[in-house]
């Protein structure tokens, strides 16, 4: 039967030299792992080898050299230490001072004088100026690693400043290069003030742009009577550069209407030939000069396009005209009598109430309720302006808006509703609560209305709006 070599049990740690217990694995005071001590081995050598005396070397004495080996150059003498142990045996330690030494120029120590490792340990004197120490400035209240950032330098003048930091110097794509805020594009909040017109223009709440536009003017007829013009454009989101359409149609309309008035042109026949105007505008940029780059890639095959609404106020009359879904309302002064939709939309829901297959309510809660039949834009079916003319027998206000503002406003009522009262005296105001109205509502897209106060010299007791 075979037996287990067992290692010989050590009564002291190789390491600490502690006292060990029988079966200890581990010193208790180093934490000695006992297991690794190398065993004792089994065979002994027969007879002893006798070791060299040991010869203590003489104080002072150097290293033995090995034979053959190269001399060993004696140490400096080390003197014993003053101190001693409990004992009375010099105790292993010594101090610098101990030793005489030289400095790195070969000069003595002085034990006296403290060790400078600086080209100013010569210097005599005491204090700071004798010593040669200088004078050190106290330390800043915060660390260098804990200092604040500073502050961006301000943009040199003349360059576009960031709306956030109001530090930041813009960058070509609209952002700030100090904070990264998107600064707001021109078109997203526009106003515009005239003596007898006002317009809102606003991106709202959804929209990454504002692809609505107007343009409101003044003129005078042959006769030197006064012509107010109000154009709202709504650019098509499912098409290429709806925004850029917009602003075209806009342009174009009013352009064409401030240069056909004054040479006497009859007001509808101005609004008709001002349609056109703008629809041969928003057809140009469907041709695409070479090289240049769309700006919207998923719509690159679809042309720019817009709706058009437009109200011209002359010689007592109200002209109104309109291609696609936005709206112009009648809002007589006096709330008693009755408000009016001027216009009629081209759109699904429109055509599904005129042939009698849908009532109002069923077609508009259709989901293709908004889609329009007719727009400006090189890819429309069949371009028919309509333009109508009112005369309305007591003052009141005209209201022209895209769907970003009647869609929480519809009927007539709800829109005259929405209306401040005071809109006639102060336009701006109150196209600025309807915009509001529409943020307050959702703002689910972007918002444009005109108003343009109508004033009679006399009122009547006929109908409040009826066609001229």
């Amino acid at each position: 039967m075979s037996q287990s070599h067992q290692k010989p049990a050590l009564s002291r740690c190789p390491g600490c030299e502690e006292p060990l217990e029988s079966g200890d694995l581990f010193c208790g005071a180093c934490g000695y792992d006992l297991s690794a001590v190398p065993a004792r081995p089994d065979d002994r050598p027969t007879a002893a080898v006798p070791a060299p005396p040991a010869v203590p070397p003489a104080v002072g004495a150097g290293p033995v050299p090995e034979p053959g080996g190269p001399a060993v150059p004696p140490p400096a003498p080390w003197p014993a230490a003053r101190e001693t142990d409990s004992a009375d045996v010099p105790a292993p330690l010594h101090r610098a001072a101990d030793l005489p030494g030289t400095d790195s120029g070969g000069r003595p120590l002085s034990a006296s004088d403290p060790v400078r490792h600086d080209d100013r340990a010569a210097t005599g004197g005491t204090g700071a100026e004798g010593s040669g120490d200088f004078p050190l400035a106290a330390p800043a209240p915060r660390t260098a690693e804990h200092a604040a950032t500073p502050p961006p330098a301000a943009p040199a003048p003349g360059l576009e400043v960031c709306v956030a930091c109001r530090a930041g110097r813009v960058a070509r794509d609209g952002s700030c290069e100090n904070c990264g805020h998107a600064q707001p594009r021109e078109r997203d909040h526009v106003e515009r003030e005239l003596d007898t017109v006002a317009a809102v223009s606003d991106r709202g709440l959804r929209h990454h742009r504002n692809e609505d536009s107007f343009a409101v003017s003044s003129t005078a007829l042959p006769d030197g009577s006064p012509a107010v013009v109000a154009i709202v454009c709504d650019g098509v989101s499912s098409a290429s550069r709806p925004d850029e359409a917009s602003a075209a149609a806009a342009s174009a309309a009013n352009a064409a209407l401030l240069e056909s008035l004054p040479r006497g042109t009859q007001p509808q026949r101005a609004m008709h030939e001002a349609i056109l105007a703008a629809s041969d505008a928003v057809n140009a940029l469907a041709q695409e000069p070479a090289g240049a780059v769309e700006h919207e890639a998923h719509h690159q095959q679809n042309a720019p396009a817009c709706t058009l609404v437009g109200a011209i106020m002359a010689g007592g009359l109200l002209i109104v005209g309109w291609v696609g879904d936005s709206r112009v309302y009648w809002v007589p002064e006096d709330r008693s009598g009755p408000s009016a939709r001027l216009t009629e939309d081209d759109s699904w829901a429109a055509q599904m109430v005129a042939a009698g297959l849908m009532s109002e309510t069923e077609a508009h809660a259709d989901e293709r309720a908004h889609a329009i039949t007719g727009w400006l834009g090189a890819d429309a079916y069949e371009l028919e302006p309509h333009t109508a003319a009112f005369k309305p027998d007591r003052p009141g206000l005209v209201v022209v808006c895209t769907d970003g503002l009647w869609n929480y406003a519809e009927s007539a009522e709800e829109m005259a509703a929405a209306v401040p009262a005071d809109a006639r005296d102060r336009p701006l105001r109150a196209a600025q609560v309807l915009v509001g109205h529409a943020l307050d509502s959702g703002g689910h897209d972007n918002v444009t209305v005109a108003l343009l106060p109508f004033s009679v010299e006399a009122e009547g007791e006929g109908p409040a709006c009826g066609p001229a």
